[in-house]
């Protein structure tokens, strides 16, 4: 019975070692990167911590989500320039307006946009992109990407331990990909403060549909320019102070 149980001790540890060589976990004696404070997504993850060093593919169908998706995309990537470097974000064609940037908390400078009309030159683009140390993280807008793309994407990042966010807008197909995660972000209703005029933050339907040894889950986020805030308790918060000052 010891013998198999020491056996099981070591197969835990060799996952625990395996996922941390391909960014999913911290390695030994290494802390949870700070400068991701993502709020209650935290909880999906193993370990608590957001896969660095790999690919997460996000999943848009209308213009909607997919101005969506990039202000969620824009918030990650301000979250890993805070201690400087660079960003290429690839697309065939121009989708973001750069100076909006800053309201995501990322300086306009620190990304380098690169248009590629084909998308047979763009997958190739991206390929050598993910491979480039110097870079921190890649934004691919691409449409269709195959299993064997995806892992040759995903070769490149854990040599390079670039962290690549993969777009993927009305795509033909949803088959499985070699990505950590897969995502799914649309709008939603801004609650209004009554002492707030004008516009309010921005709010996500946020849906993690796949992670790799963790728990997709749906949330409903406010980015306020400092953190991601869960919509539903704060107006259940204030239902109840309401409740209170009726009952007072």
């Amino acid at each position: 019975m010891k013998g198999n149980s020491d056996k099981m001790d070591r197969l835990r540890q060799l996952k625990q070692e395996i996922m941390a060589l391909e960014g999913y976990l911290p390695q030994k004696g290494q802390q949870p990167d700070s400068r991701l404070q993502l709020g209650p997504l935290h909880a999906a993850f193993s370990g608590g911590a957001f896969p660095l060093a790999a690919n997460h593919e996000f999943i848009s169908h209308t213009p909607s989500e997919a101005a969506s998706t990039q202000g969620f995309l824009a918030v990650l990537l301000g979250m890993l320039l805070q201690k400087g470097g660079f960003c290429l974000w690839l697309g065939v064609r121009p989708q973001v307006f750069p100076p909006a940037l800053k309201r995501f908390g990322v300086a306009p400078e620190r990304v380098v946009f690169v248009n590629v009309p084909r998308e047979k030159d763009l997958l190739w683009s991206l390929e050598q992109a993910l491979s480039c140390e110097a870079l921190v993280a890649v934004v691919g807008e691409i449409r269709e990407l195959g299993f064997s793309e995806s892992q040759r994407l995903q070769l490149a990042v854990e040599r390079s331990r670039v962290t690549g966010f993969v777009h993927r807008h009305q795509p033909r197909s949803l088959h499985a990909l070699a990505c950590a995660t897969r995502w799914k972000v649309a709008p939603g209703p801004t609650p209004m403060s009554t002492c707030m005029p004008g516009l309010g933050f921005p709010v996500w339907r946020v849906g993690l549909i796949k992670v790799r040894n963790g728990r997709p889950g749906d949330w409903q986020l406010q980015w306020d320019g400092q953190g991601f805030q869960e919509v539903f308790r704060e107006e259940k918060r204030q239902a109840i102070t309401q409740n209170r000052r009726n009952y007072a």
